[in-house]
């Protein structure tokens, strides 16, 4: 089948990584999971706990969220709410000093800093035995808390990332209902890597670690919600995911929503595998299989898609119907990626559609992303797009 030619070994080497990180390495990771289990310790605690959310102009959802914290089950006596409002011109802390008679502190910071630069002042001074950061977008249940901090009964976790439940309805548009299928396949890899050791990176809306092992970031960091995770991991801990600690979201509502969103994460991964080059050291990572596999990989995905298409191209004028199906099948995908980006919020569109745009629009975000890396063009704060007839979202 041509395997001797370069075209041959480009389409093989392709998808084989491809396949690989798609489905071999979650089938791995699951098989591990399933053979390796750690034992895995939770006890009804109650340690005292510092809840962070850092906001910048949430005064439409900053008190629902308060009073979502407020309403957690889990003894007031027991728990701090620490809103610290990054560099707000709204009247977000103004309604957060409503609840200050609840026991909410509010700080405010007049300048905009990002959230990484706020968790660096905030954190060090909470009185927590754990801290647990939250965003101002999403809801929690009401046993969220308890579910996430009766994992740190065992001595060796040192973080412990919730579920983030994406919602879909007939308005989200089909790149984000990909999405949504694709955090579902993301949740499945997270709770497989836990139950055989450690999680890669955290959920940055619901994530809580030991207040003592909170180690000051570059403020410029993008991804706090995997850094700081893998530092204590590197330390020894063990970073779980807890399905029963649930966050509540709703799906991008246009592909422009995912897409921004994608294109920060991943200018972030790559700002830090740029900076933490202690990650690429299987002496020194024991994640080493994981980190490559589940985050470094996958930078490479857009490479991986071009070259497996230019190769099939290229061989299948050769007349081997193994060729010229593989190039067949790589035009339908895409061709049904751009049906469902064009598609927008049609309710009637499928997974067919909807998870070959998803993963399209995820290859164009990590070159765009790069390029942001590359020219530091990336920001670190969140800013706000407006959708037509939707309430504004956050994105980089």
């Amino acid at each position: 089948m041509g395997i001797g030619s370069l075209a041959g070994w480009v389409f093989w080497a392709s998808a084989i990584l491809l396949v690989y990180v798609y489905v071999g390495y979650p089938l791995l990771a699951a098989v591990r999971a399933k053979l390796a289990t750690r034992p895995r310790l939770r006890a009804p605690i109650e340690p005292f706990v510092s809840i962070v959310v850092i906001a910048n102009n949430e005064e439409e959802r900053i008190g629902a969220r308060i009073e979502n914290l407020l309403a957690l089950d889990y003894p007031a006596g027991r728990r701090e709410i620490v809103i610290a409002s990054d560099g707000s011109t709204d009247s977000t802390v103004a309604r957060a000093r409503l609840y200050e008679r609840c026991g909410v502190s509010v700080r405010s910071f007049a300048a905009r800093r990002g959230k990484s630069a706020v968790l660096n002042i905030v954190v060090p001074g909470l009185r927590g035995d754990v801290v647990l950061f939250a965003d101002a977008r999403q809801r929690f249940d009401r046993d969220t808390l308890r579910a996430l901090v009766g994992n740190f009964a065992d001595p060796a976790v040192g973080a412990v990332s919730g579920e983030l439940v994406i919602a879909t309805s007939d308005r989200t548009a089909a790149a984000g209902r990909g999405s949504a299928f694709y955090w579902r396949y993301e949740k499945f890899i997270r709770s497989t890597e836990g139950r055989a050791d450690s999680t890669i990176g955290a959920t940055g809306a619901i994530y809580a670690i030991r207040h003592e092992l909170f180690e000051p970031i570059p403020d410029d960091t993008i991804l706090d919600d995997v850094l700081i995770p893998l530092r204590i991991v590197r330390r020894g801990y063990r970073v779980l995911f807890e399905p029963r600690a649930r966050a509540y979201d709703s799906a991008s509502a246009t592909a422009q929503h995912e897409f921004v969103r994608k294109a920060r994460t991943i200018a972030g991964t790559f700002q830090l595998f740029s900076r933490e080059l202690w990650l690429f050291n299987p002496r020194r990572n024991r994640l080493w299989i994981e980190t490559m596999s589940h985050k470094a990989l996958r930078l490479a995905l857009p490479v991986l898609h071009a070259t497996l298409l230019v190769a099939s191209a290229a061989l299948a004028p050769t007349g081997s119907w193994f060729y010229q199906a593989a190039f067949a099948g790589q035009a339908t995908f895409y061709a049904a990626a751009i049906i469902g980006y064009t598609q927008g919020c049609n309710p009637r569109r499928s997974f067919i559609v909807t998870v070959p745009c998803a993963i399209c629009l995820l290859s164009w975000a990590t070159v765009v992303g790069f390029v942001r890396f590359l020219t530091n063009r990336q920001q670190v704060t969140w800013e706000r797009i407006a959708a037509p007839g939707v309430s504004s979202t956050k994105a980089a």
